[in-house]
């Protein structure tokens, strides 16, 4: 007998890449009807339903939220990339507009999802050198807690007053490619193979992270108990710095060279070699949430060393479904 299976339909809008995928693979298999809204397909075929939408207009789209159980918001365009000011526009616009349009949505069926979970970003306090972070720490200044605090503000325009909101501030998600892409990790693997996954800049800055499996557990049972609300910060318990990260993916790799990267050249790869933002690898934050463990979240991967080996090591297989079902709500 399956145990914690989630009912119903649950609507995943901006649900296309990585994480959209890893989580609505993860909700269907615990036997949930999923719809992913984006604006074109998923690049993988799924056991999930694709309705396509804007971000921006009300469309018949919103007829999937008429009766769903819940509804998970992670639309918004991609901060891998220069911040000229055209991108700042639309990364901030992307995240306001289709918070906005799923309120105007919300409004317009009978029935209405009861929950609402939210995704934000750890990005919101800033780039702290050492402080560790949590949900009651104050929010950063400069262009990324801009960022997270428009979104936050924008969910909490948009939400019912009957609604059950959950905020999830989330760090690094470390996964597998699952069709759609495996995030930042899959680049860093690919440099630590090449033997450049040394020291990136100082190496202290904080790279706070959590592992798709335990961020899925952590959405499902936001959708699936009712006492969780308000505002998470979803990472694991320890994270570490740079350097610690880069070390540990070198171990489960097994690379044992590891050329460092300094500022200078970061700055340079990062904006006319690959076209992105060099604070990406260059800054960081450490982030730890002191409420889910008081409400009893235990995770199943809460060291950076046993996470990269699950996912990194190519004689690891996925976890069997039967165990994944088992621990969605623990």
């Amino acid at each position: 007998m399956i145990a914690n299976k989630v009912p119903g339909r649950i609507v995943i809008a901006g649900g296309s890449g990585f994480f959209g995928i890893s989580l609505a693979t993860h909700l269907s298999a615990a036997g949930a009807e999923v719809v992913v809204l984006s604006r074109s397909a998923p690049p993988v075929i799924g056991p999930w339903r694709h309705v396509a939408w804007d971000a921006r207009t009300l469309g018949p789209w919103r007829d999937e939220l008429n009766g769903a159980a819940a509804v998970i918001n992670l639309a918004g365009r991609s901060v891998n990339c220069i911040k000229s000011p055209d991108h700042q526009d639309e990364i901030v616009r992307s995240r306001v507009e289709s918070t906005h349009v799923l309120g105007k949505a919300i409004r317009n069926v009978a029935a209405p999802p009861p929950v609402w979970v939210q995704m934000s970003t750890a990005h919101i306090y800033g780039d702290p050198p050492s402080l560790v972070c949590s949900e009651d720490s104050a929010t950063g200044v400069g262009f990324a807690p801009t960022v997270g605090k428009a979104w936050e503000d924008a969910f909490h325009a948009a939400r019912l007053p009957t609604q059950r909101g959950v905020i999830l501030r989330t760090s690094f998600v470390i996964g597998r490619d699952q069709g759609a892409g495996g995030g930042a990790l899959a680049h860093l693997a690919g440099l630590t193979r090449w033997g450049l996954g040394g020291r990136i800049g100082n190496g202290q800055q904080g790279m706070s992270w959590i592992h798709e499996f335990d961020m899925n557990r952590l959405i499902t049972r936001a959708i699936l108990k009712p006492t969780m609300h308000g505002v998470y910060v979803a990472s694991a318990p320890h994270p570490v710095s740079m350097l610690e990260f880069m070390r540990a993916m070198r171990k489960a790799i097994g690379m044992p060279i590891g050329l460092p990267s300094p500022t200078w050249l970061v700055r340079l790869g990062a904006h006319y070699v690959l076209r992105t933002d060099p604070e990406l690898p260059l800054y960081g934050r450490y982030v730890v949430s002191e409420r889910l463990p008081a409400e009893g979240f235990v995770f199943r991967f809460p060291n950076l060393n046993a996470a990269l080996d699950d996912l990194l090591r190519p004689h690891h297989d996925s976890m069997p479904s039967r165990d994944a079902v088992a621990l969605l709500t623990r």
